[in-house]
């Protein structure tokens, strides 16, 4: 998109969207002073990987962003309820905020979850497909080319080509074809494709379930998968005028414009995502 600076939110212009439900009509500062009014009673929601973290080559060696840690640990207390909502696992996920209070994780796109450093929850429909993953993902490094990441995620299996992005087709045609003949379904990402179980959990879900009841929540992300984490928030705000949903997209050229035309603000990275969230420790404290 065009018309943003590196650690600037931007005003997304105003789309034709049909029948989706309209945006929530407030610049960065109006949405904060607007969350401080019912701090205790709005959850922060965020993706990981492309926007608390950058992406990398190598996914096993991502790490937070700088000052993202010390604004979520800041945020935890004075908000109802801060969550991370991500396709890895939630192991995975506690390595990095386990020790964080008030955090809770999300992990595979809401299979499994983890409460404020709690036992890891699963969902009982995903555990009989887990053999399966296994067996996909020992297929996957036997067949597919070298180059391809095959990532095994216990109830999913990612197929990167980052570092090779001449294999696109090659692997998202492997990619489909096994999750069609086995009963799975594919989620496309930043030049990786994810096959799970054919279990209806997916990041919008998850939102829908963890607003109920609050009066205000934030989500952040930076994939189509968390489109439908907007769409919940959206939805939420519909059928409430007292609720105030806040979609922030931070914008990357992997997915082009359809994650940052469908949010409300947008933010360049996930480093200034982390001066953002610094700023907002003082303008709800």
């Amino acid at each position: 998109m065009t018309g943003r600076t590196r650690g600037t939110l931007s005003r997304v212009p105003p789309l034709n969207l049909g029948n989706q439900q309209p945006k929530t009509p407030l610049n960065a500062d109006q949405a904060w002073r607007a969350t401080a009014d019912r701090a205790a009673e709005t959850v922060l929601f965020f993706d990981f990987d492309g926007t608390l973290a950058p992406v990398a080559d190598d996914p096993t060696q991502v790490q937070p962003a700088p000052k993202v840690l010390a604004a979520i640990e800041t945020l935890a207390p004075i908000v109802r309820r801060i969550a991370i909502v991500s396709a890895r696992p939630v192991e995975f996920l506690r390595e990095h905020f386990g020790g964080l209070t008030g955090v809770d994780l999300y992990g595979l796109y809401g299979l499994e979850h983890s409460h404020s450093g709690g036992a890891t929850v699963t969902e009982p429909a995903a555990l009989p497909w887990v053999p399966t993953m296994a067996e996909l993902a020992e297929r996957g490094r036997a067949e597919l080319p070298p180059g391809t990441l095959v990532e095994y995620k216990r109830l999913s299996v990612a197929l990167h080509w980052r570092t090779a992005p001449q294999l696109a087709a090659t692997v998202e045609q492997w990619g489909r074809d096994q999750a069609e003949h086995l009963g799975l379904r594919v989620q496309v990402g930043r030049m990786v494709l994810e096959i799970k179980p054919p279990v209806d959990r997916d990041k919008g879900m998850v939102i829908d379930e963890l607003v109920q009841g609050v009066r205000g929540a934030w989500y952040f992300g930076d994939d189509v998968s968390d489109i439908k984490a907007f769409a919940a928030l959206r939805a939420r705000a519909a059928g409430d005028p007292d609720f105030l949903g806040v979609c922030v997209a931070v914008a990357n050229p992997e997915t082009g414009d359809e994650v940052a035309e469908a949010a409300d603000l947008t933010i360049d990275s996930p480093a200034a995502l982390g001066d953002f969230l610094t700023e907002a420790t003082h303008r709800l404290a």
